[in-house]
């Protein structure tokens, strides 16, 4: 498949971009700045896109078989929440204007349900300093939800999302955190990858949010 990657040189973004070019797919890499992938592949293309800008980005977009967005406002970021929530909108239309269809989002663990219509983000225990990106992510849900046009899906992390190996090995989830015996919700971001090209290859989600943990 031929595939864009927004936010290919983060955290989560360079996990989707290894992933992907293990599996033989033809990959765009779309970051602000293209020095940070190192990546040398045959396969692999680097351009860099303002994402907000919606007819740029949709002119490289056009031609590729699925979008990836592993976009990020930058946790300082002081204008997080905004930046999050339209750059994340300019994608989707994006992705619409270019012809697209399939969109995969990379979220956060926050809207999981973590009791009968209690999300994570709106617990006592949240961490201060990730409710204002979580929110974001959140409120973006709740708007992609509208959009009827798009084969799109939103993967909510574990809710410790930390670097590890690649096992191939864990539990898929929809709007609750998937524990383990220990109660812990985790998972490696190579795990995290694993299961968003198994989506990408045989869909499971469209039009639908899931989660995955070990």
């Amino acid at each position: 498949m031929k595939l864009a990657i927004i936010g290919a040189s983060g955290f989560v973004g360079s996990a989707l971009l290894n992933e992907a070019l293990h599996r033989g797919h033809d990959v765009t890499a779309i970051v602000r700045h293209p020095e940070k992938i190192t990546t040398s592949d045959s396969k692999l293309s680097t351009k860099a896109v303002d994402v907000s800008s919606v007819d740029e980005l949709a002119t490289v977009l056009t031609g590729h078989d699925a979008v990836l967005s592993a976009y990020n406002a930058g946790w300082t970021n002081p204008n997080l929440y905004d930046d999050f929530l339209n750059n994340s909108k300019a994608i989707e239309a994006a992705t619409e204007q270019s012809g697209v269809k399939r969109l995969l989002v990379v979220g956060g663990a926050g809207s999981l349900e973590v009791a009968p219509g209690v999300q994570l983000v709106d617990t006592p225990q949240f961490p201060a300093d990730w409710k204002t990106g979580a929110t974001s992510a959140r409120d973006y849900l709740t708007s992609l939800r509208q959009n009827t046009t798009l084969d799109w899906t939103f993967l909510s992390p574990a809710i410790m999302l930390q670097p590890g190996d690649r096992t191939g090995t864990f539990r898929l989830g929809t709007d609750h955190p998937v524990f383990n015996d220990k109660g812990e919700s985790s998972i490696s971001v190579n795990d995290l990858a694993v299961a968003v090209l198994d989506e990408i290859e045989q869909p499971q989600f469209i039009q639908q949010r899931f989660t995955l943990g070990y």
